[in-house]
């Protein structure tokens, strides 16, 4: 049987948000309800959300059957949107694409994507399940000090401080650690908690202090 595809979830921040006076949501110190697992689980992962678009792969019978842009699918000969088939056929020869059968979610970034912050040549597909949870998950949000106190507590005011130091794993990885172009480009974390598969997301242009552009009303993804 055919799998049916279905679009990537809408995430929501684990804080309530609300509009300030520019019509921006941005985050409180109230927990979502619902959300509690990201603070008390310790389970929990946390890794880099990427500045991409998301796009997912279908795999049946061990081969790529279809690839979807949100609820799009993509022929494989196509004028508008090839480079987003290279980046997964970019990622197949990289062994990113040896998954079972079923829908898999990940972001595409690269030259034609938000700008390129990652100063990638050409395009590459990057699942969540896999690379992202496996390669791209902060250390330091289990961090601990001498006394096994968590450095970052989980509150608000931890939270925050936490994303104020937050490095860019993904441009460390490929650029090395000396890399200054994008030096400070997080765009934000996944929250995601293995025994459940629950996600949850927070950018930093959700918090009151961040400076520079923010996402205005309600995003779609």
């Amino acid at each position: 049987m055919s799998i049916i595809p279905r679009d990537f979830p809408k995430l929501e921040s684990p804080f309530m948000r609300e509009l300030n006076d520019k019509d921006e949501y941005i985050v409180t110190p109230k927990i979502a309800e619902g959300y509690e697992w990201v603070f008390n689980d310790a389970a929990t992962l946390a890794t880099e959300k990427l500045h991409g678009t998301n796009v997912s792969i279908i795999v049946e019978n061990g081969m790529i059957a279809s690839i979807w842009n949100r609820t799009e699918r993509l022929p494989f000969f196509n004028k508008g949107k090839a480079h987003i088939i290279k980046g997964v056929l970019e990622a197949f020869e990289r062994g990113y694409c040896e998954l079972p059968d079923g829908q898999w979610f990940g972001e595409l970034i690269g030259e034609k994507v938000n700008g390129n912050p990652y100063q990638i040549k050409g395009h590459l597909w990057i699942p969540f399940a896999t690379y992202a949870r496996e390669h791209l998950a902060f250390k330091s949000w289990n961090a601990t000090n001498e006394d096994g106190t968590l450095k970052y507590p989980r509150t608000f005011e931890g939270i925050s401080e936490w994303f104020k130091e937050l490095m860019p794993l993904y441009s460390w990885k490929i650029h090395g650690k000396d890399w200054t172009e994008g030096k400070h480009f997080v765009e934000g974390i996944v929250f995601y908690q293995p025994s459940t598969g629950k996600m949850a997301k927070l950018r930093k242009d959700m918090f009151p202090d961040y400076v520079g552009f923010r996402h205005k009303g309600v995003e779609t993804t």
